[in-house]
Order: C-alpha cells, then structure tokens, then sequence
C-alpha cells in the first residue's frame, strides 16, 4: 500500500515478521505490503496472512493497536478475514504485535486507495457491500473507540470546507478507512485497526469521494449508497472526509490527486 520505509525500519520490520512466522510455524512468502512508515508489515504465510504491528515500547496498545483483536465482537454479517491468533512480544525499545488471519480468496478492488478507473464490480459486490454497511452501523456506537474525535471534526470542517458541522451529530460505528485498497472483490473488508464512532455516513462518504477520479463508479455509488448519503444527519461524515483529503493533500499523494474533485463536490453541496 505505501512505500518501503528507510532501510533500518525494513530490516527491524523484516526480523520481527520471521520472528512472527516462526512463531506460527510458517514462513512469510508473499509480496510485502507495507504500512504508513513501515509501522506495519503484511504478507502471505501459507494459507494465511500475517500482519506485524509495532510501535515504540510502552506506547502500544489503544484504538489501532486493539482494532483487530475488538473487531472480532462485530457480526459476522460484516465480511472480514477470520483473525485466529494474535501474539505480542518486546524487543530493542519495541512492542511488536503478530496478527494471523485467513487469507481472503478474492483480489483487492484497487492497489491503492482511490479508483481512477472503473474496476467493473459485479453487482453482488455492491449488494453485498451496502448489506455490510447497514449491518455495520446498526452496531451500537462504541463508547470506548473513537474513528473521529468531535473537537476534530469542528475544528477542520470549518477550516479546511468553509462549511459548519451539525449542531448535534449523528453518530455511528465505522470502519473508519474503507477505501479501495481495504476492500476485495468478494467483498472482504480488511484493515480494521480504526474502528469505532464516526459521523453518520462517514464510511459512504469514503467510498463516493475517493471514487471521484473515477466518475461513472462515482455515480454508481451515489445511487446505491443514496438511503445513506441522502440523509440530512450524513451531512458532518461527508464534510469531515473532505476536511480530512484536503488537509492531507500537500502530504498524501493521492489525496492532492482528490483535491480539486473533492473542493467541486463541495461548491455544490
């Protein structure tokens, strides 16, 4: 998903995935996938999928380092890899956590986030996804794990939309990153590190805006996805998304791809 990290990261992350591996009774042999900043590692091992996270000694643990171990409390209405096994261990000044998943059977939608071309989704994809997203926010709202903190959302809607959040805003459970690169063509929804309360319609929002290099898909969401997007209270998810592209856009490649698309949408919201 992202670039390799710098070549001390690679070799630390490289040696605790061959400690996770030989832990499992496996051997890593897929092509790597790396996280933001080699904060993670992923790839096939057998029949499975290992995923190492770390984070410096002592400051592990909260929302993404349990978002896949919480996770497994979501229906099984939801599609997402079984996790079967998770292991933690620390070493030089880092916590390392080794997640072992079944491997999802179908390809990824896209290699990277956004779409800019039709990736000719079958329509029980989309059945099947709207179903996920209905059942997904029919999940209480967590109280102890937050996707959008409110202080953010007020303070960036504003800054980067020109627009207000709802006086009072809706919330509900999300994945949190539900872009192309986190959705398979089963569908299978992966990366569920972030999780947790968003505004109302914050993962459609996701899936409309980053489909906006791509406009046939982009309409076909909106028409889809529309008993979500066309609700008065999907309002704050849809401009916190948009805060979040454009307050990213001079960092994120991607998102400066996003930028004028996205600042469009908004002249017409």
């Amino acid at each position: 998903m992202f670039d390799a990290p710098a070549p001390a990261t690679v070799d630390r992350m490289l040696t605790a995935q061959q400690h996770a591996a030989d832990q499992f009774g496996l051997r890593a042999t897929g092509r790597r996938v790396w996280g933001y900043r080699g904060r993670t590692l992923s790839a096939a091992a057998g029949p499975h999928w290992l995923r190492v996270v770390c984070a410096e000694a002592g400051t592990e643990g909260g929302t993404l380092w349990n978002g896949p171990s919480t996770s497994r409390a979501l229906p099984v209405s939801v599609p997402r890899p079984d996790l079967f096994r998770i292991r933690d261990w620390t070493t030089d000044g880092y916590a390392y956590r080794a997640e072992l998943y079944a491997f999802a059977p179908d390809p990824m939608v896209s290699p990277r986030p956004v779409l800019d071309e039709d990736p000719g989704l079958s329509e029980t994809w989309w059945k099947e996804m709207t179903a996920a997203l209905d059942a997904l926010a029919d999940v209480p709202s967590p109280t102890d794990r937050e996707t959008v903190r409110e202080e953010y959302l007020r303070r960036v809607i504003p800054e980067y939309t020109g627009h207000q959040a709802d006086a009072a805003i809706t919330w509900s459970t999300a994945h949190g990153d539900l872009h192309y690169g986190n959705v398979t063509r089963g569908p299978h929804i992966l990366d569920w590190e972030g999780w947790g309360r968003a505004p109302y319609g914050y993962d459609a929002a996701t899936l409309y805006l980053y489909a906006l290099l791509a406009p046939e898909v982009a309409a076909r969401i909106r028409t889809e996805l529309a008993p979500v997007l066309d609700r008065p209270e999907a309002r704050t998810g849809m401009l916190t998304v948009c805060s979040q592209v454009l307050q990213a856009q001079d960092r994120v490649d991607f998102y400066a791809e996003l930028a004028d698309p996205v600042r469009e949408h908004l002249a017409h919201l």
